[in-house]
């Protein structure tokens, strides 16, 4: 095993309250049902990270964070003052990288609407809207309790404050869409020119209310013209897709979503939130916290339980399967040396399969990258479970 180059590293912070669960939700989300305990939640989020400092030494060789993505839930049902003192309490444990991004999820209802400009007083960056669709039918049948006029408002109050960028949730393929709906849901979302725009197919998930009632869906003719004739649009109106469902105007990728399919580290605090460490000794290790809020609260009142819920060593031989289900998810160009730097492997663990996959057409190869083809992204499954360890 090679040395590690540890990779830049990020923090993930869930925030596991909303207003009411979404049918399609399979996130680690809890309804409503009294006030959220917000001091308590963010002493237990800041308490979680200096456990995980201290367990895995981080403070010895400090690197700073590359980004910050606060999701949920509801991050917006946190209050604007919430956000700064958790994001203060962060900077005091972990040094933030000059040029930070720092993303917090928010729905577009009216009350989160008007934090937003105390949610930028607090550091954040980036906010990403989840908007999902402007026709209040399809939105009802989502479960979402925002209106199009609120979503509307949303971004151009997202425009107004001076955020450096925001995202724009919407998806497709949504319960009895026709083809025009779906891109007439696009176009607005263009119309309101956020910098970032998410737009990707809604999936059934188990374990959600969809799975148990599937409503429906569009047939798979209808999906590739969605995809085929939006993906037109999105790049008419100067879009770049730089992976599966993200689009951004040149220069406002999500750099938090970036090093996590470049194979990057990340920390993860909060409710049932996973995270990813690499060691220079060649240790990568993945973990997940204690998944139900009361769990998980627990431990900060009187440690009935530590934070962490499993830590896991990613073993040699599953590390070409992890390093490239990320990576070709990216648009761009793979470089060469990433692979060793961050898996701690050498050519020779994949050749076979990388030689393999240029004959069946998937990537391309020159001396320093590698490259998923057409071709390879339509078979992505293929391609990818060619690197699978065999078991």
């Amino acid at each position: 095993m090679n040395q590690l180059v540890p990779p830049a590293l990020s923090l993930y912070v869930h925030i596991p309250w909303c207003v009411q669960k979404c049918p399609y939700c399979d996130f680690n989300s809890h309804a409503l049902k009294a006030e959220i305990p917000e001091q308590e939640y963010i002493a237990a989020l800041l308490e979680d990270l200096d456990s995980d400092i201290e367990r895995y030494q981080l403070n010895k060789k400090p690197r700073p964070l590359h980004s910050i993505f606060i999701g949920g839930g509801t991050p917006s049902l946190i209050s604007a003052q919430g956000i700064a003192d958790l994001l203060a309490g962060i900077e005091q444990r972990v040094p933030f990288k000059e040029s930070i991004e720092i993303t917090m999820e928010a729905n577009p209802g009216t009350i989160e609407a008007e934090r937003f400009a105390g949610y930028r007083k607090a550091g954040v960056t980036r906010i990403s809207i989840g908007v999902q669709s402007f026709e209040p039918e399809k939105l009802e049948k989502l479960g979402r309790i925002h209106g199009k006029d609120e979503a509307v408002n949303a971004a151009n109050l997202a425009h107004q404050i001076g955020l450096t960028s925001f995202n724009l949730d919407l998806m497709h393929g949504l319960p009895n869409q026709s083809v025009d709906q779906a891109l007439k849901d696009l176009e607005k979302a263009i119309e309101l020119d956020p910098p970032h725009l998410s737009w990707y197919q809604l999936t059934i998930e188990p374990n959600t209310m969809f799975y148990y009632k599937q409503p429906t869906l569009p047939d798979d003719d209808d999906l590739w013209d969605i995809f085929e004739l939006g993906h037109q649009k999105l790049a008419a109106a100067g879009y770049v897709q730089y992976e599966i469902s993200g689009y951004s105007k040149p220069g406002y990728q999500c750099q938090h979503n970036l090093n996590y399919w470049r194979f990057g580290d990340y920390l993860g605090i909060g409710c049932g939130s996973h995270g990813k460490l690499s060691f220079s000794d060649g240790r990568i290790i993945r973990t997940t916290k204690v998944k139900h809020p009361r769990g998980y609260l627990a431990a900060y009142q009187n440690m009935v339980k530590p934070y962490l819920n499993s830590e896991a060593d990613v073993a040699a031989e599953d590390r070409p399967f992890e390093f490239f289900m990320n990576r070709f998810r990216l648009m761009e160009a793979c470089p060469k040396q990433d692979f060793l730097d961050t898996t701690g492997l050498g050519f020779e663990a994949i050749q076979e399969t990388i030689d393999w996959a240029k004959e069946m057409g998937y990537i391309d190869e020159n001396e320093t990258h590698w490259q998923i083809t057409e071709k390879g992204k339509l078979f992505l499954n293929d391609l990818l479970e060619a690197f699978m360890a065999e078991e």
